[in-house]
């Protein structure tokens, strides 16, 4: 079973991802802000993916993809991004800082399996 961690400061989604990526057959782990994700990562831990919300306040989503996509130690880590912003510009950017896939909310089921199971082809 894959680990993957949810990062969105929006309690009512993370409710509603838990519950899609258990029937997706993924172990959770939810973090509300940027910080306990990164404190997270600097300790060691190491999720498969990590499901990044954009906006998210005090710190966005794009700054922690670039923090993570500076170290290699997290190379086989995938990221996908989630947002409610569908502009190519703002796709374009994630996928350029190195985001492995992007999903807008709302989210569907199969749209999120379909994201998933390209992104972690990507980081074998």
């Amino acid at each position: 079973m894959k680990n993957i961690w949810i990062v969105d400061d929006d309690e009512e989604m993370l409710r509603a991802m838990d519950l899609m990526l258990k029937m997706l057959d993924f172990n959770t782990r939810f973090f509300m802000h940027a910080r306990p994700t990164a404190e997270a990562l600097l300790a060691g831990e190491k999720p498969d993916v990590i499901l990044l919300d954009i906006n998210m306040p005090e710190v966005s989503g794009l700054d922690v993809l670039e923090f993570i996509r500076r170290n290699e130690k997290w190379d086989k880590v995938s990221i996908v991004m989630l947002s409610t912003e569908a502009a190519d510009i703002t796709v374009d950017r994630a996928l350029s800082l190195g985001a492995d896939g992007y999903v807008t909310k709302p989210v569907m089921i199969d749209e999120l399996k379909n994201e998933l199971d390209s992104a972690m082809e990507k980081r074998l």
